[in-house]
């Protein structure tokens, strides 16, 4: 694949043949924010300080080999034939929701090796989840990526959006749909509407923070897929991001009410790890 440079380049250093691209800077970027905003988050909550590191050493490398994965084999003609590119992810090509199951397989694991909730686990991370993805979208930004269809200039003018972003969505003269900031800042709205609704005491039961996460996010990407250029498809009749977004917003819905009857209830959130805690203090 080769890059399209529009007014910004998407090298953020270039030695010889040593090139670090702004995409990994962004993503790198992001999980740091995440780690950190989730590493104060389970030590309030009850956990140890370094829960979430190592649940991220294993998750974050065995997602980003998912979102590779993913991507790679709903595109699996083009590999076949281009074996070499399989690991160029630097050349683009992976998909955030391969990364979530693989990282999300690789957290219940982790959570029942260490007798751990899952579902405070998962409310923990999941806001935070949804920031990283709102900072790494602006990677797509400068690889000119995951944008949609043409649309004109002063469409864009009038979304009153600065002439640096407009200017990186004219793509070899076309000016295109800024698909990536639509998620972005949706994304963003989630991170602070989801943080606002669990910090309130008595509110979210445990585990439902991160089921608004699954509505939240798969309903926005259900119809920003459908803007898209760069989709993958299932067949010619459907976008597979948008079939994955309406099954898990279905079923994120049925799991909540379900839940929700349970006898006897589920914990809130606000709660914290009371349970590991008590035993901790028994033990002691």
């Amino acid at each position: 694949m080769e890059y399209v440079l529009g007014i910004l380049n998407p090298h953020a250093v270039e030695i010889g043949s040593f090139v670090i691209h702004w995409y990994g800077v962004i993503i790198a970027a992001a999980i740091y924010v995440a780690l950190q905003l989730s590493t104060k988050e389970a030590t309030k909550r009850g956990l140890e300080e370094d829960t979430v590191i190592d649940m991220a050493l294993w998750a974050i490398p065995i997602g980003l080999i998912g979102a590779r994965f993913y991507y790679v084999l709903f595109e699996l003609d083009y590999y076949l034939q281009n074996p070499s590119e399989i690991f160029a992810i630097w050349n683009g090509g992976i998909a955030i929701y391969g990364g979530l199951i693989a990282g999300g397989i690789t957290l219940y694991r982790y959570a029942k090796k260490r007798d751990l909730s899952l579902a405070l686990v998962l409310d923990i991370l999941a806001p935070n989840v949804l920031l990283a993805q709102s900072i790494g979208r602006w990677g797509n930004f400068m690889n000119q990526e995951a944008h949609g269809g043409p649309v004109t200039r002063q469409f864009l003018e009038k979304l009153y959006l600065p002439e640096f972003i407009i200017e990186q969505m004219n793509i070899n003269g076309t000016y295109y749909h800024p698909t990536f900031l639509y998620e972005s800042l949706w994304s963003l709205l989630g991170f602070v509407l989801i943080v606002t609704l669990r910090n309130r005491k008595q509110l979210l039961r445990r585990g439902e923070a991160a089921l608004s996460y699954v509505l939240w996010y798969s309903a926005g990407r259900f119809f920003i897929e459908g803007m898209r250029t760069d989709s993958l498809w299932i067949g010619d009749w459907i976008r597979v991001s948008q079939a994955l977004s309406l099954v898990l917003f279905i079923g994120a819905i049925v799991v909540w009410v379900l839940r929700r009857q349970d006898y006897p209830p589920i914990p809130y959130y606000s709660d914290g790890n009371k349970e590991r805690r008590k035993t901790v203090q028994m033990m002691n």
